[in-house]
């Protein structure tokens, strides 16, 4: 009796493992729905249907959102949003990307905070949306700068470009 239950219980246990990679799996799969339900109400398109990119630069990064189809009102909305996030950033309020991201503490932005006036914030479009080129000569600002497009890029599961 005793390895007859040996037996099944070594049996079971890579199951047992699955449900609970699974579970985690799911609670991931949930916090990324919830994520990206919370970025199609602040930038005004579908996240499943558009592409970021987060870039480090030299001297700051860039914010990269397009449509991956044609679709002219998605793109009107991400012009618009990325009008709107660059002079945002350029005043210091990140209440954006907090709210995507469900944190009052995203970062990097303490610190392009404290350093508003050396980081200048460029919305430009693109075909099927736009970018914002985030620029500074502040070597601090570039290591916040390049936190905060990191922590974006993996919370996105996007690219560097």
């Amino acid at each position: 009796m005793t390895a007859r239950y040996l037996m099944l219980t070594l049996a079971l246990l890579p199951i047992a493992a699955c449900g609970r990679q699974d579970q985690a799996e799911t609670k991931s799969d949930s916090s990324f729905a919830a994520l990206q339900q919370r970025g199609e109400t602040a930038m005004g398109v579908n996240q499943y249907t558009s592409q970021h990119v987060f870039e480090p630069l030299p001297n700051g990064g860039r914010i990269v959102l397009q449509r991956e189809a044609s679709d002219s009102v998605g793109v009107a909305a991400i012009r618009a949003h990325m009008d709107t996030i660059s002079k945002s950033f350029g005043n210091g309020d990140f209440a954006v990307p907090g709210f995507v991201h469900a944190t009052g503490d995203v970062p990097g932005t303490a610190a392009m905070k404290r350093l508003k006036a050396e980081i200048t914030y460029t919305p430009q479009d693109l075909p099927g949306g736009a970018q914002v080129v985030i620029s500074t000569r502040n070597p601090q600002a570039i290591s916040a700068i390049h936190e905060f497009l990191a922590f974006q890029r993996m919370d996105h599961r996007a690219g560097k470009h």
